[in-house]
C-alpha cells in the first residue's frame, strides 16, 4: 500500500509529465503552422514571443543551435533565387557605404558606452553587433575579447530585442514613405542587425528588396574578420580566434550554380520556397528564445546604448539612401 506522501509525489509527477507533453505538442503545432502560407515572418516572430513568455519553450536547450543551422540553410537556399550579375551590382553599390557605416557605428557605440558607463566588453559587443551582423558578429567577437557569459548574453539580448522591433517597424516605415524596393533592401541590410530579420523584413517588402538586402548583408558579414582582428589588437589578445561565417561561401556557390547551370534552375522555385519557410521557422525560434529571463538580464544602460546607436544609424542611413 502506497503512503500518502508517495501518492502525492506520483500525482505531481504525472501532472508535470502531462503538462510538459502538452507544452511540447503545442510548440510543435505552432512550428508546423509557421510552414504554411498563413504565417509571415513577423507573425512567426510574434508567435515565438508569445510561446516564450506565456507557455514556455519546452526545447530551449536546442533553440540556439537549431536557429543557427536553419538560418544558414535558408540563406544558402535563397542564393539559388539570385544571379551573379545582380548580386555583384548590389554588393558594389553598398561597398563604400558599408565601410563608412561600420566605422561610424563602432566609434559612436564606443562613445555611447562610455557615456552611459556600460561595461567595456559589453559595449563593444553591442557596437559590433549593430555595425556588422548582429548575433553572428557577437558570436565571432566574444571569444576574441574573452567576454564572460553575462556580457555575451546581455549583448545578444539587446540585439535580439531590437531585431524584433525592426522586423515590424521597417516595412511600415518603408511603405509610409513609399521607399523603392532597391532603397529599402539597402537600408535593411545596413540598419537591421541580424541576417534573419533583414531577410524577413525585405521578403515582406518585395523580391527586389530581398535580393539586394541578402547580398549586401552577407557581404557586410565578411567584415567580421577585419573587425575581429582590430578588436584583438585593441583588447591586446593575440590568441583570440576568429570564427569565419563559412556558409557565405555556399551562398556564393548557389548564386553561381543558378546563373551558369541551367539544370539547377528546374529546382529553383522549390528550393527558394523551402528556404523562405526555413526563414519563417527561424524567426519563430528566435522569438521563442526571448523569454522573461533574457529580457530581464539585459539591463537599462546597455539597452539604452543599443537603442540610441541603432536609431542614429537607421536614421542616418535612411536619409542618405532615400534622399541621396
Amino acid at each position: 500500500m502506497e503512503t500518502p506522501y508517495k501518492d502525492i509525489h506520483k500525482q505531481s509527477y504525472l501532472f508535470f509529465s502531462e503538462s510538459k507533453l502538452i507544452q511540447q505538442l503545442f510548440f510543435v503545432m505552432l512550428l508546423l503552422l509557421c510552414t504554411t502560407v498563413f504565417v509571415s515572418p513577423p507573425i512567426a516572430l510574434g508567435l515565438g514571443l508569445i510561446v516564450a513568455n506565456v507557455f514556455g519553450h519546452p526545447f530551449l536547450e536546442w533553440n540556439q543551435k537549431a536557429t543557427n543551422y536553419l538560418l544558414q540553410f535558408s540563406v544558402v537556399g535563397l542564393g539559388f533565387g539570385m544571379n551573379v550579375q545582380s548580386a555583384m551590382a548590389a554588393g558594389k553599390e553598398g561597398f563604400l557605404f558599408t565601410i563608412i557605416s561600420i566605422v561610424s557605428t563602432l566609434i559612436l557605440g564606443t562613445l555611447l558606452g562610455k557615456w552611459f558607463k556600460v561595461e567595456s566588453k559589453t559595449s563593444h559587443l553591442i557596437s559590433c553587433g549593430t555595425a556588422i551582423c548582429g548575433g553572428s558578429a557577437i558570436a565571432a567577437i566574444s571569444p576574441v575579447i574573452k567576454s564572460d557569459e553575462k556580457q555575451t548574453s546581455v549583448s545578444l539580448g539587446v540585439i535580439f530585442i531590437l531585431n524584433s522591433v525592426a522586423l515590424f517597424l521597417f516595412p511600415a516605415i518603408g511603405h509610409y514613405f513609399k521607399v523603392s524596393q532597391s532603397d529599402f533592401g539597402m537600408w535593411c541590410a545596413i540598419a537591421i542587425h541580424d541576417t534573419s530579420s533583414v531577410i524577413g523584413a525585405a521578403s515582406k517588402y518585395g523580391p527586389e528588396a530581398l535580393q539586394i538586402a541578402t547580398t549586401v548583408k552577407l557581404a557586410r558579414a565578411l567584415w567580421i574578420i577585419p573587425v575581429a582582428l582590430f578588436t584583438a589588437f585593441v583588447f591586446k589578445n593575440k590568441s583570440g580566434k576568429v570564427k569565419i561565417p563559412y556558409f557565405i561561401g555556399f551562398f556564393i556557390l548557389a548564386l553561381v550554380a543558378n546563373t551558369y547551370l541551367p539544370q539547377v534552375q528546374i529546382f529553383v522555385p522549390q528550393l527558394v520556397s523551402v528556404s523562405k519557410i526555413g526563414l519563417t521557422i527561424t524567426l519563430f525560434l528566435i522569438g521563442a528564445g526571448l523569454n522573461r529571463k533574457v529580457l530581464k538580464s539585459v539591463g537599462f544602460r546597455p539597452l539604452v546604448q543599443g537603442i540610441i546607436l541603432w536609431v542614429c544609424i537607421a536614421s542616418f542611413t535612411f536619409i542618405w539612401i532615400v534622399l541621396f
